[in-house]
């Protein structure tokens, strides 16, 4: 299974316990794809066309878009690989070595993100929340 390769982990987890996050793009919304995913995940795929839909913009919003991404790339292409072996070696070792303290500060900077779009009643956020 695709998510399989990403998350190893979800091989000792019932994805049906698991949520599944796209980002908006439009490659990433073929049939086939959204599909896949419905099955894998049900009602707990977060997608431009899956059960719960993708909010507009949302990159302030979405730590897979304000974090994990440029976190995970920075790692990935560090020693520049030049193989897709090499390439694939990166994406597993850097995935497996974020641990549950890395996110658990993410979720509490999305907190803070989501109290501040609550109290400005949706203006825009200030740089210094971008700071992690």
């Amino acid at each position: 299974m695709i998510t399989n390769f990403f998350i190893p982990e979800l091989n000792n987890h019932d994805v049906q316990e698991l949520w599944f996050q796209q980002n908006g793009a439009t490659c990433h919304t073929a049939r086939a794809t959204i599909d896949l995913l419905k099955d894998t995940f049900g009602d707990s795929l977060i997608s431009r066309f899956g059960p719960v839909n993708w909010p507009p913009r949302s990159c302030d919003l979405t730590p897979l878009d304000y974090f994990l991404w440029g976190y995970v790339k920075s790692l990935v292409y560090a020693d520049k690989p030049q193989t897709f072996d090499h390439l694939e070696d990166n994406i597993r070792r850097v995935i497996a070595d974020i641990r549950p303290q890395m996110f658990e500060k993410v979720i509490e900077n999305w907190t803070s993100r989501l109290d501040y779009i609550r109290a400005s009643s949706g203006s825009p956020m200030p740089e210094i929340i971008f700071k992690m």
